[in-house]
């Protein structure tokens, strides 16, 4: 990776009382990367995206930007700038105002406070709000008066808190459209720290997935998710069916296993395993079929449950030896639903080759 703009080195911070919430974290972020923090609440992730602010100084490490140790310069001496969750924006102040507000206090001249102003009101789509006080916007426009705020300071990093946590659902699909978009406008690394999957998976080029202070895999959205590291990883990152297996015997990248419910599998390992493993697969990897299929990995059982979603119905399935399955069904046809119903006999069956073998 070229052009490194953030360089996190062994960075730890702990707390007084024996909380170390950031554990020996070292990550590398490319200028103009959408760089994502993403975990469950108390991982660490905005500790440390707090400590590349400024905000925290770490325990021991170091934090490179730009080619330059500040774990223990100040917020206003880096090249970074913050956008909280909160907004933040001033409520008494117009978007103008508002946005002007980092510039006037730093000595920049009117004249560039009022061009770089209508810069980044054009960026975010503002410019005939420019008069509109916060209480007379939604939550969306806000959001965007906070972002044009922190990026007409120009910095070369960006640092997003859970931006988008306080809109409602529709909102938040609209902002995430526009936040890459804007990224790709402005050509300055993004950094945003979230705990929704769903966020970092659509946004991020890479995404940084933390648990208990460490960062467990590191990889684009894709890789994460159809190449999980280990089962923290493939658990939160979307949904996934985690069965139990026995390994029998293996002979390069072959193994023979047995696991629950399924009786005698052979499937395929990147390294050597050991005696147990897990074997994970994705709803939607799994298919249904009322005669068993003639080929794949395939097991019988009954319908559980099914719930509607609109696009897609989540059928859960228990199989012998109380082996539980969940499957994803498209509702590809307007009749609706995933064509089976509570209580039925069905054939669950998904490729070998749709299968992870997690040892962690």
């Amino acid at each position: 990776m070229s052009d490194i703009i953030v360089s996190i080195r062994n960075v730890t911070k702990a707390f007084p009382g024996g909380v170390t919430a950031v554990d020996n974290v070292s990550l590398d972020i490319a200028q103009n990367e959408f760089f994502a923090l993403l975990g469950p609440s108390g991982c660490g992730k905005t500790t440390l995206l707090r400590m590349i602010s400024g905000l925290e100084t770490p325990t021991s490490g170091q934090i490179i930007i730009g080619g330059e140790d500040m774990a223990f310069t100040p917020p206003n001496k880096r090249p970074t700038n913050m956008v909280f969750q909160s907004y933040a924006v001033f409520p008494h102040m117009t978007v103008e105002q508002n946005v002007a507000y980092g510039l006037k206090v730093t000595g920049v001249p009117a004249d560039e406070t009022r061009r770089r102003v209508g810069e980044a009101l054009e960026m975010v789509k503002l410019q005939a709000l420019a008069n509109r006080k916060p209480d007379q916007m939604s939550g969306g426009q806000r959001q965007r008066v906070a972002l044009a705020r922190a990026l007409v300071k120009r910095p070369k990093v960006l640092l997003l808190d859970e931006p988008l946590s306080a809109l409602d659902a529709k909102l938040r699909d609209d902002m995430r459209m526009e936040l890459t978009r804007l990224q790709e406008t402005v050509g300055i690394t993004f950094i945003i720290v979230t705990h929704d999957q769903d966020e970092a998976l659509s946004m991020a080029s890479r995404i940084a997935v933390m648990d208990k202070g460490a960062v467990q895999q590191v990889a684009t959205p894709a890789e994460l998710y159809e190449h999980p590291r280990n089962r923290f990883v493939a658990d939160f990152i979307g949904k996934v069916n985690l069965i139990e297996a026995r390994v029998l015997r293996q002979i390069g990248r072959k193994l023979d296993c047995e696991a629950r419910g399924l009786g005698r599998l052979e499937l395929q390992s990147d390294g050597l395993v050991g005696a147990k493993v897990a074997v994970a697969v994705r709803p939607e990897k799994l298919k249904l079929s009322m005669a068993e299929p003639a080929h794949g990995i395939r097991v019988r059982g009954v319908v559980q449950n099914v719930a509607y979603y609109g696009d897609t119905s989540h059928v859960t399935i228990e199989a012998v030896d109380g082996l539980g399955l969940s499957v994803t069904v498209q509702n590809d046809r307007r009749s609706g639903g995933a064509g089976v119903e509570r209580g039925q006999q069905v054939w669950v069956h998904w490729a070998p080759e749709d299968s992870i073998v997690l040892t962690e």
